[in-house]
């Protein structure tokens, strides 16, 4: 059995075991990719200051995002297409982050539908929603999702218009996907995936097909889809999506300490520094990255999460050393997903707790609640 340490250990295996177009889509970036580079790259130049002599007893990881208890401050991103990587993948990720007692959010454009993922979870889920211009489509996904008992709902302000990924053009990531003579033979040394993908009826992207107006099946989806992103989403719509939803609200896509100031004054209860993972503006600073100025603009009148470029539990803490309350996951539960499926996502968030864990206690602390910049060395941040 392939011994697994790291996350990059789970990339590699991911690699090997999905196919190419579903592998780039989930691993890639906008144009140059200078970006989605950063994202991980700036995490390194930021170093710890190693304590010593200090009662380690009794350490914890436990603490709260949007006041739900939290085995560690981390969360499953949204991810579109996650059930491309495995079969019924959003159902596998959504029980391994329950079982470990962390949040998991599900994407508008998942392939597993609010209704499955629910029917195969105990606990309450977060759900993530895309603004199109169909409001009457919105506003069935906000009731699916209340009527899924979804306790969250992360609102994504970054897509109103699509950056692109030269990947997924060379490729043929469309939906459906082309079936390019490159692809088949791809495809045809990938037998674990193909007969997961061949078992299950979860094949189209649930929350939308038979849902959405004129989508009937996986041949109608990819024009809607074009056609359907909002470009003049504004803060109004944000106030008519908080009213209609009602309950704990995060935005996500923040970037900017002006629009850190306006998600503040729409009543959110939370704000994600994100960049879309370095899909969308290429050249934009990474999210660890501007992470300090946003939480300076808002102080603690909301909770800011960030989200981009996490591959350890080390970088995990050093954003919360930065102000961050809560910590996202993207990438590397796919990478987990892709390589063993739910037993992958459940050694991905233990590898990310365990490696938290003792770099708060080199650092000299016991409880994750206390980390702030006192773990980090001057200059390097």
């Amino acid at each position: 059995m392939t011994i697994i340490t790291t996350i990059e250990d789970l990339r590699v295996l991911a690699r090997k075991r999905v196919p190419r177009m579903f592998y780039d889509y989930a691993d890639a970036g906008s144009w140059t990719e200078s970006t989605y580079r950063a994202n991980s790259d700036d995490f390194a130049k930021i170093k710890f200051r190693q304590r010593v002599a200090v009662n380690l007893v009794d350490r914890t990881t436990r603490s709260t995002m949007v006041g739900q208890e939290v085995a560690m401050p981390v969360a499953l991103a949204p991810t579109g297409l996650t059930g491309m990587q495995h079969a019924d993948g959003e159902i596998l990720a959504a029980r391994a982050a329950e079982r470990f007692g962390v949040p998991f959010t599900l994407s508008t454009m998942s392939i597993c539908s609010i209704e499955d993922v629910a029917a195969h979870t105990t606990k309450p889920f977060w759900f993530q929603l895309y603004v199109m211009k169909d409001r009457e489509f919105i506003n069935r996904l906000i009731d699916r999702a209340k009527a899924a008992r979804c306790s969250a709902l992360v609102l994504t302000l970054d897509l109103q218009v699509l950056g692109q990924r030269h990947k997924d053009i060379r490729n043929g990531m469309t939906a459906p996907p082309k079936m390019t003579l490159a692809n088949i033979v791809n495809l045809m040394t990938k037998p674990r995936w193909c007969m997961g993908i061949l078992r299950t009826p979860r094949r189209g992207f649930g929350n939308i097909v038979g849902h959405a107006s004129d989508v009937s099946d996986m041949s109608s989806l990819s024009a809607w889809t074009s056609q359907q992103f909002d470009p003049a989403l504004s803060w109004a719509d944000v106030e008519w999506i908080k009213q209609r939803w009602g309950g704990k609200l995060i935005i996500k896509g923040i970037m900017d300490a002006e629009d850190a100031r306006l998600a503040l004054d729409s009543g959110a209860d939370a704000l994600i520094v994100s960049n879309h993972g370095g899909r969308q503006l290429d050249g934009a600073q990474s999210s660890i990255g501007a992470l300090p100025a946003i939480v300076d603009a808002v102080g603690k009148r909301i909770e800011v999460h960030m989200d981009g470029g996490v591959r350890s539990g080390q970088d995990v803490i050093r954003a919360l050393a930065l102000g961050a309350k809560g910590v996202y996951i993207g990438r590397p539960f796919l990478y987990g997903l892709g390589a063993m499926g739910e037993q992958g996502v459940t050694k991905c968030l233990e590898i990310i707790r365990n490696e938290l864990d003792l770099t708060m206690a080199f650092c000299g602390l016991r409880d994750v609640n206390d980390v702030g910049k006192q773990i980090l060395l001057p200059g390097t941040f």
